[in-house]
């Protein structure tokens, strides 16, 4: 008979659940790694990876110092006949360029400049004989005196501006 203190057990199981024989494991466990068995993975593992950063570094290298590129090499820009021996200056006819003169400056106030009538003289600030300024688009390029040829105001250039010689 079976004692009441004691469950049943259908078909003879063991109360662990197995066929009845008693097992020290747990049914689908595997035994822990030892801590030698965990230091050799570990570094096993750090060596693939150094490996595969030293791998990679070296693709990086090999591409940054790849095959060096061909020079880039410029046409000519002249054309078929080659360069002409001397330039012609009607490449430059339809130019136009602003040329101003100055002969001097002066400063006055609103209500000189309304005095002024037909023979008012106005002072400048340059002196007779004094080179007057030659201006190309509004920057000084030279300076020259003033002449008279047939009738007409004329201006001789002296010195072109940023040269340390004057003209002859």
């Amino acid at each position: 008979m079976s004692d009441p203190n004691t469950p049943a057990n259908p078909a003879g199981q063991s109360p662990s659940g197995g066929s009845g024989t008693a097992s020290s494991t747990a049914p689908n466990s595997t035994p822990l790694p030892s801590q030698e068995q965990m230091t050799a993975r570990t570094a096993a593992d750090a060596a693939s990876l150094l490996e595969q950063t030293e791998q990679a570094l070296k693709g990086v290298e090999n591409s940054l110092h790849g095959p060096t590129p061909a020079p880039f090499k410029l046409e000519e820009l002249v054309g078929e006949g080659g360069p002409p021996e001397k330039i012609s200056m009607d490449l430059l006819h339809d130019v136009d360029l602003d040329l101003k003169i100055e002969l001097g400056r002066a400063n006055m106030h609103l209500d000189e400049i309304l005095k002024l009538r037909k023979g008012s003289v106005v002072a400048l600030e340059k002196l007779a004989g004094d080179p007057v300024d030659v201006y190309v688009n509004g920057r000084l390029v030279a300076r020259g005196e003033v002449l008279v040829l047939n009738d007409n105001f004329c201006v001789r250039v002296a010195e072109l501006v940023g040269s340390d010689s004057p003209l002859e």
